[in-house]
C-alpha cells in the first residue's frame, strides 16, 4: 500500500471509492449524497483550502480522506475539516482509515494547520485522538443533526482552544444535507 497525496489524475476513483464505501454502510442513498459531496468538493474548492490523501494498492484506490479549511473570521487558529473519510469495504477493519488519518494529520501539522475538527462516529475517531466539543467551544458552520459527533483535536502541543465566533466551510460543505 501507497499513500498519495492530491486528487488530479484520480477523481472518478476516489469519487466511486466513495460511493461504494457510503452505500455498503448506508445505503444508496447516502452513497450518492457523499459521492456529489466529494465531486463537489472536488471541483469548488480552491486549491489551498483542500488536502486530500489517498491509499493504493497495486493501482487502486482503497482509502480515502479529505480534508478542508475551516474559517472562524474572529479568531486567529488555522483550522481544517476532516470530511468526508472513507476505505473500501474489503479492506475495512484493518487500521487503513486510521492510518491514513494519522498520516494526514502529521502532514496537516507540518503545513502549520493548528486544529482539526470532525463530525463523524465519536467511537471511531476518539481512536485517532479526537476529542468531543460543544458548540460553545467551536461553532459548527451549519446546525449539527447530530451534535455528539462533533470532535475535535489541537495539532500543536496547546490544548484545544475555544475558537471565537461563527465558522465559515467551503462552498460544497455549506449544505445542510451532509451537517
Amino acid at each position: 500500500m501507497i499513500i498519495t497525496t492530491g486528487f488530479v489524475g484520480r477523481e472518478k476513483a476516489l469519487i466511486e471509492l466513495f460511493i461504494t464505501s457510503f452505500t455498503d454502510s448506508e445505503g444508496p442513498d447516502e452513497g450518492a449524497l457523499i459521492g456529489g459531496l466529494v465531486l463537489d468538493l472536488f471541483a469548488k474548492t480552491e486549491s489551498k483550502d483542500i488536502c486530500v490523501f489517498g491509499a493504493e494498492d497495486d493501482g487502486n484506490v482503497i482509502g480515502g480522506v479529505i480534508f478542508s479549511r475551516l474559517v472562524y473570521p474572529r479568531d486567529p487558529h488555522i483550522v481544517f475539516l476532516l470530511s468526508p473519510m472513507a476505505v473500501a469495504p474489503e479492506y475495512q477493519r484493518q487500521g487503513l482509515g486510521k492510518a491514513l488519518v494519522l498520516y494526514g494529520l502529521e502532514a496537516l501539522s507540518c503545513d502549520g494547520i493548528e486544529i482539526v475538527f470532525t463530525y463523524g462516529n465519536p467511537s471511531y475517531y476518539r481512536q485517532i485522538g479526537f476529542k468531543p466539543i460543544n458548540e460553545d467551544q467551536a461553532r459548527a458552520p451549519l446546525p449539527l443533526t447530530m451534535p455528539h459527533g462533533w470532535l475535535g483535536q489541537s495539532l500543536t502541543e496547546e490544548q484545544m482552544p475555544s475558537l471565537q465566533g461563527p465558522s465559515l466551510c467551503v462552498p460544497a460543505l455549506n449544505r445542510k444535507d451532509v451537517w
